[in-house]
């Protein structure tokens, strides 16, 4: 159900945040580590749902194990599934699929998807501010032009009726 949509990213400890996604039905939840700038990943693959493109993939490194994602859209939906991946399975990052096991999927709108990362993302910066995320995430920055872009991206492309995107200062 789309209204019951949930994402939050969490920064854990030095170099690992904890997400979860959870639909009303099932969730996930995982630890990612900052081998990869797997924050900005994830939003720069939620700008690319408002492009020409069909579908998006990102990783995320759990040490070992790899976690890609693929969003699938669907007219104004876009299919979720999170696929894992043991070491050794596959090449990392590859295009094939196989040796993954599905371990969460869902259905969404693309607005609610959207909004639902944007809403993280800016729950991160508010409780860290750049300069604590940096110094939690060690290797990467905050992904603020990501989260730009996914933000004017939103706001543009999706009727979001939440306050919070009514109230957003247009962005240029």
């Amino acid at each position: 159900m789309a209204d019951d949509l949930q994402f939050s990213w969490e920064l854990s400890g030095a170099g690992w945040a904890t997400y979860r996604i959870a639909d009303g039905t099932s969730e996930h939840r995982g630890h990612v580590g900052y081998c990869t700038d797997a924050f900005a990943d994830l939003l720069y693959a939620m700008t690319g749902l408002y492009g020409n493109s069909t579908g998006e993939r990102f990783s995320f490194d759990l040490e070992p194990v790899e976690l890609r994602w693929r969003l699938r859209r669907r007219g104004g939906d876009v299919g979720i599934a999170v696929y894992r991946f043991p070491d050794g399975a596959t090449s990392w990052g590859s295009p094939d699929d196989t040796g993954g096991t599905l371990v969460w999927s869902s259905a969404q709108p693309r607005s609610v998807l959207s909004h639902a990362v944007m809403e993280a993302a800016e729950t991160v910066l508010r409780v860290h501010g750049e300069a604590g995320y940096q110094e939690k995430w060690m290797l990467h920055p905050f992904p603020v032009a990501a989260l730009q872009d996914l933000r004017r991206l939103h706001r543009r492309g999706d009727d979001c009726r939440h306050e919070q995107c009514r109230s957003i200062p247009a962005l240029t």
